[in-house]
């Protein structure tokens, strides 16, 4: 992985070299860190490469991504000076004229957020795993030890397509699936759109996204997911972060809880941001209920696990200090060119 790594960036790197022209460049950009690149195949493929070694291998793609950006900012630039060095040699320009601001596109607030929450936890050696949107109630419900006449599967408002499908309301199905598979041990984040029969307002939206992790393996304990969950957040919103636990209640993890973290406005003190208590909540985890495991086909007397949850749009507000979740979908210019 690692040789397979480095032939990459050297062969991305030689083609920025010799790239003669802007678009020339972004084929290069979209052929090595777009979508469907050949990096971002690599963390794909991370599922193939010993547990032990996906931390260093995260981190190894993260600084060939870093790299690469570095690279192809410098020749952007440098073809920028040479074409206004061409332009000032070829036109008098006429300086009364009003100047004309190029309308340059840019990620998405919930695009920036995603990116960073999957290189940290890429970085740990957790692997990307996607799922369906349309999902049979079994994944989204049952097999989460939520039966037909649990209380919980109507506080979610799930939108049906029939009695047995539906619009999954988290993307916990994912990890159901991934257990089922029976390759373990498991480390894995599941990002993706989620919907449920909300109105619209400030915090609430039908459709939404919630980012998902797992890990099943012998001797994982509490005190693993509290030290994960620890580091994300230190990562996340910086170093000087705290995160405290709240005991509740999820049917499908047992014990579980609700974590806060100190604002990062007030460093924790109390102000209007964190309505004067110093923290923040953010997600709901806890260990992985045995039945759930027992479901998927994973003998709970030899393997136990984590598992936790947050919602993408909620740490693009708090991280953006957004207060109205319906900005990040009007696609006003106005408010997206600020990030």
């Amino acid at each position: 992985m690692k040789e397979k790594l480095k032939a990459i960036v050297d062969e991305a790197l030689e083609k920025i070299k010799a790239s003669e022209e802007l678009d020339k460049l972004n084929e290069i950009r979209v052929a090595f860190l777009g979508k469907k690149g050949e990096l971002t195949e690599i963390l794909k493929s991370m599922k193939d490469v010993a547990p032990e070694d996906r931390p260093v291998i995260g981190q190894l793609v993260n600084e060939a991504r870093s790299t690469l950006e570095e690279k192809l900012e410098e020749k952007k630039n440098y073809f920028a000076k040479k074409i206004r060095e061409e332009q000032i040699l070829k036109e008098t320009i006429d300086v009364t004229l009003p100047a004309k601001k190029p309308m340059v596109g840019h990620r998405h607030p919930n695009s920036i957020a995603l990116e960073e929450v999957e290189r940290i936890f890429v970085g740990m050696g957790y692997e990307v795993v996607e799922g369906p949107e349309v999902e049979y109630d079994y994944y989204n419900f049952e097999a989460l030890n939520i039966p037909a006449n649990h209380p919980a599967k109507d506080e979610q408002d799930t939108f049906y397509v029939n009695s047995n499908i539906l619009l999954r309301t988290q993307t916990s199905p994912v990890q159901v699936r991934e257990m089922e598979k029976g390759k373990l041990p498991i480390r894995l984040i599941a990002p993706g759109r989620v919907f449920r029969s909300d109105e619209v307002d400030a915090t609430h939206s039908p459709s939404f996204h919630q980012i998902e992790g797992l890990v099943i393996d012998k001797n994982i304990t509490f005190s693993d997911l509290k030290g994960t969950l620890a580091e994300f957040a230190k990562q996340l919103f910086g170093e000087d972060t705290k995160v405290k636990f709240r005991p509740h209640h999820f049917p499908f993890t047992e014990p579980s809880a609700e974590v806060d973290v100190t604002c990062f406005k007030c460093g924790g003190k109390g102000c209007r941001f964190c309505k004067g208590s110093g923290w923040i909540e953010i997600l709901g985890c806890g260990m992985v209920h045995p039945k759930v495991l027992e479901m998927s086909g994973i003998d709970p007397n030899e393997y136990t696990g984590f598992a936790f949850g947050v919602g993408l749009e909620r740490i693009a507000l708090l991280k953006y200090e957004i207060d109205d979740m319906r900005l990040l979908y009007e696609n006003d210019v106005r408010f997206l060119k600020q990030f």
